[in-house]
């Protein structure tokens, strides 16, 4: 029980800085592979729709599937925002996703595996459209996006993780992240409008 509640009290800590958190304060001049490597850990709203993912991901066992669509549809969408720049929208996007995500957590949303995979990648499209629109023009471009797949790739493990460890231990802190997933969310999404 203590271990339960020490797990949601950290969550609760982590979540409790969105709020604060504008995505993507920079890191200083972009060099490529290490700069991609940082960028999806500095906005909160990438860490944690990211993570939510790997978390649904091994809610429904298919903790390969809902990764590899996520990665694809991204570095798809990191080649469309680098090519048009910022698009309107994008980080409100990113938001609803955030909250989207963590409502399917919450509520132990079931769907077949490419139905889900085909959500998850509609998401990530938002996410590579902000990471490739943000991607200095010192960075090298290869170097720098192969460095956020690999940061991307490791955040969407630790949420298959997370989600693995859940379902097999608490299914009542399963349903609780989710919902302080979707919370965070909604405070990105106010952040966003603001």
């Amino acid at each position: 029980m203590k271990t339960k509640s020490n797990a949601l009290s950290a969550i609760a800590l982590f979540l409790c800085a969105v709020p604060l958190a504008r995505a993507h304060p920079g890191f200083g001049p972009a060099t490529g592979f290490d700069s991609g490597l940082e960028h999806p850990f500095s906005g909160w709203d990438h860490i944690l729709a990211m993570v939510a993912v790997g978390f649904w991901a091994a809610q429904l066992r298919a903790p390969r599937l809902l990764p590899a669509a996520f990665l694809l549809a991204m570095s798809l969408g990191a080649l469309a925002g680098h090519l048009t720049g910022p698009v309107p929208g994008v980080e409100q996007g990113i938001a609803a996703t955030v909250f989207v995500l963590g409502l399917l957590i919450a509520l132990q949303v079931r769907r077949p595996a490419a139905e889900a995979a085909a959500w998850v990648a509609a998401f990530a499209i938002f996410h590579g459209v902000a990471h490739g629109a943000e991607m200095p023009a010192t960075a090298g471009g290869l170097a720098y996006g192969c460095g956020f797949v690999a940061a991307t790739a490791a955040l969407l493990a630790a949420g298959v993780a997370a989600g693995t460890v859940a379902a097999r231990h608490s299914p009542r802190a399963a349903k609780a992240s989710g919902w302080l997933i979707a919370a965070a969310g909604v405070a990105l999404a106010a952040v966003a409008i603001f």
